[in-house]
C-alpha cells in the first residue's frame, strides 16, 4: 500500500438540468458510473488535466470551468493495492457536441439532477467520495 496520494481531476459538467455520468469500461470498478476524470501527470496543470481527461473519455470540450471542490478516497489497483487520492474537481456548462465514450469509458449519457438522489443509483457510483460530490452540486442547484 502507498502512504502519499495521488491527484486526481475531473469535471462536473451539467446540461441544464443534468449531469454528464459515464460508465466505466475498465476495472477498477467496471461497470459502475463515474465523473470524467483521472490522474494528474507530472507538471501538469490540474485544470487543463481535468480538461484532457473529458475530452480523452468524451470527445467534449467545455469553456470556462471554476473550482468545484476537493474530495479524499481511496482507489484500489488490482496487483498493485489500494492508495488514497485527493481528488479535485471543476465545474463547467456543457455547449454543444454529443458525448461519445472512449479511452476508459463503456458510455457516457445525462442524468437527471433530480435522479442523483436515488440510493438506487447512488450504489452504482464507482467511488465513495461521487456522493459528495453530488450533494453539493445538488445543494448548489436548488437554493
Amino acid at each position: 500500500m502507498y502512504d502519499y496520494p495521488r491527484l486526481c481531476v475531473g469535471l462536473v459538467v451539467t446540461r441544464r438540468d443534468r449531469l454528464l455520468m459515464l460508465t466505466r469500461g475498465h476495472e477498477p470498478r467496471r461497470g459502475r458510473l463515474d465523473l470524467p476524470g483521472g490522474f494528474l501527470e507530472a507538471g501538469e496543470d490540474p485544470e487543463a488535466a481535468a480538461r484532457r481527461e473529458l475530452r480523452e473519455e468524451t470527445g467534449l470540450r467545455v469553456g470556462r470551468a471554476a473550482p468545484f471542490g476537493v474530495y479524499w478516497d481511496r482507489y484500489e489497483l488490482p496487483g498493485f493495492g489500494a492508495f488514497p487520492t485527493l481528488n479535485t474537481y471543476y465545474s463547467a456548462r456543457w455547449r454543444s457536441g454529443v458525448p461519445r465514450a472512449a479511452d476508459d469509458a463503456a458510455d457516457a449519457h445525462w442524468v437527471p439532477l433530480a435522479d442523483l438522489g436515488r440510493p438506487s443509483l447512488q450504489r452504482r457510483f464507482a467511488w465513495a467520495h461521487m456522493r459528495h460530490v453530488v450533494r453539493e452540486l445538488r445543494r448548489r442547484s436548488n437554493p
